[in-house]
C-alpha cells in the first residue's frame, strides 16, 4: 500500500501545535505565489501530515483574498494524498444546529471574485483548460470515515449536506439567507469555493468537516450572525475538529487508498484539453 499523507487546512484555532508532533515550520512557494502561510510538518499518531492555516496563523487573509491555488498547489507537492479541512459555517436549516458537524456532499457556489481554476493560462505547470467533474466534489470514502470517528466520540453530526459559498466578507442579507433557505441550501459559508473544486483538479481526495456556529440571518426567532456569535462558537467546535482529527487520522492511514488515489488522478489528468 502507498503511504498517505494528509494535507489539513484549518480555520480559526485550528493551527494548534499541539495537533502534530515533531513539528516543524516550512516555507515553500509555488507557480501561482505564496500560500496563506508556512507550513507545518509533523504527524499525528504516526501519519505524515502538513497544516495549514487557510487565512494566515493571524487572520490576515480575508475569504477573498486567501491563495487558494498556492495553498492547495503547495500540498499537493508536499506529496499529499488527502486534504480535510475545517470550515465555520452558518446553518440554513432548522435540523442543522449550531455546535453541530456537517459532513459536505455537495456545495453551490455564489463568489465572485475568486480565480477558480489552475488552468488559466498564467503558469507553464498548468496549461490547457481543464473541465474537471463535480458531481462528487468530496472524496466519499474519506466522509464515511470521519462520519464513523464522530459517531465514536459522540458529537451531533450529519453525515451530508450542501454548502453555499458567498464571497464575503460580508455576512449575507436577510433576504439573501432566506433565498439560500428556500433553495433548501444546508449551511453557508465564503470559503469551500474555490478550494474544493481546486483540490479535484490536482487529484487530491478532499473531505470537509463543517462546523456550525449560528442561523445566519434567515430566521426571525434568533440572533442574527455576527462577529462575536461566530468566533465563540466555532472557538468550541475546534476543540471538536481537533478530537475528530486525532481520531480519524490514523483509520484512514489503515486503509487501502491506491486505486482511490489513482482513479482521482486519472480525472484530474483526462479532464485538461490542450
Amino acid at each position: 500500500m502507498g503511504r498517505v499523507k494528509i494535507g489539513i487546512i484549518g480555520g480559526s484555532g485550528m493551527d494548534d501545535p499541539l495537533l502534530l508532533e515533531d513539528r516543524k515550520e516550512k516555507k515553500v512557494t509555488t507557480p501561482f505565489g505564496d500560500p496563506s502561510d508556512v507550513l507545518l510538518v509533523g504527524t499525528i499518531k504516526g501519519v505524515d501530515c502538513v497544516l495549514l492555516a487557510r487565512h494566515g496563523r493571524r487572520h490576515e487573509f480575508s475569504p477573498t483574498n486567501v491563495n487558494y491555488r498556492a495553498n492547495i498547489w503547495a500540498l499537493k507537492q508536499e506529496g499529499c494524498t488527502h486534504l480535510l479541512v475545517t470550515t465555520a459555517c452558518g446553518s440554513l436549516q432548522e435540523d442543522k444546529h449550531p455546535g453541530q458537524i456537517v459532513l459536505l456532499d455537495d456545495f453551490f457556489d455564489r463568489t465572485t471574485q475568486r480565480k477558480l481554476t489552475f488552468y488559466d493560462g498564467s503558469c507553464n505547470e498548468a496549461q490547457g483548460i481543464c473541465h474537471v467533474p463535480m458531481n462528487e466534489p468530496f472524496c466519499p470514502k474519506t466522509r464515511a470515515l470521519l462520519a464513523c470517528s464522530i459517531k465514536a466520540l459522540g458529537y451531533s453530526f450529519h453525515e451530508k449536506g450542501t454548502m453555499v459559498t458567498i464571497e464575503g466578507p460580508r455576512f449575507s442579507t436577510r433576504a439573501e439567507s432566506k433565498l439560500f433557505h428556500q433553495w433548501g441550501v444546508d449551511v453557508v459559508n465564503m470559503s469551500t469555493v474555490p478550494e474544493v473544486a481546486l483540490a479535484k483538479e490536482v487529484g487530491l481526495l478532499y473531505a470537509s468537516i463543517a462546523l456550525v456556529t449560528d442561523y445566519d440571518s434567515w430566521r426571525e426567532d434568533t440572533e442574527a450572525v455576527n462577529v462575536d456569535l461566530a468566533v465563540k462558537t466555532f472557538k468550541d467546535n475546534a476543540e471538536k475538529a481537533c478530537k475528530v482529527l486525532l481520531h480519524a487520522i490514523p483509520k484512514i492511514a489503515e486503509e487501502e487508498w491506491d486505486e482511490d488515489v489513482k482513479k482521482n488522478e486519472d480525472i484530474a489528468r483526462s479532464s485538461v484539453m490542450k
